[in-house]
């Protein structure tokens, strides 16, 4: 039976600080990969700024997104890359709810359960 590993304070921290590093890094690469592709594709093309035209409805869902993303439309994967951004602390505060878990500390697993499900109503309710 391999030793378990102890959850230190410290230990939590390292992981998540290295968590949302990664998140971050891992989410300016998606949308600048999509920026260049987008570039590439729209970057001779005339912009006409006298009309405001915000984004297509393909891309104001995860569904839509992700076809886009798959078809490597350059707008898609800037979005997948900013839905990967607001992912990175829901992240972090989910395994924060596991750290607390394994410190057997019932306090924090509660109010991180709490926040947790604030955040993710916040991200799914409808306006």
């Amino acid at each position: 039976m391999p030793p378990k590993r102890n959850w230190t304070d410290q230990r939590i921290e390292n992981i998540l600080g290295n968590l949302l590093r990664a998140g971050v890094l891992l989410s300016a690469l998606v949308v600048l990969i999509g920026g260049v592709i987008y570039l590439l594709r729209h970057g001779h093309s005339p912009m006409d700024l006298h009309v405001f035209r915000g984004e297509p409805a393909d891309l104001r869902g995860v569904r839509g997104i992700m076809r886009d993303t798959v078809a490597l439309r350059g707008r898609g994967i800037i979005q997948l890359g900013l839905l990967l951004l607001i992912a990175t602390p829901v992240a972090r505060v989910a395994f924060s709810i596991f750290g607390f878990a394994e410190e057997r500390d019932l306090t924090y697993v509660v109010f991180t359960l709490i926040v947790f499900s604030i955040l993710l109503y916040s991200l799914t309710a409808s306006p």
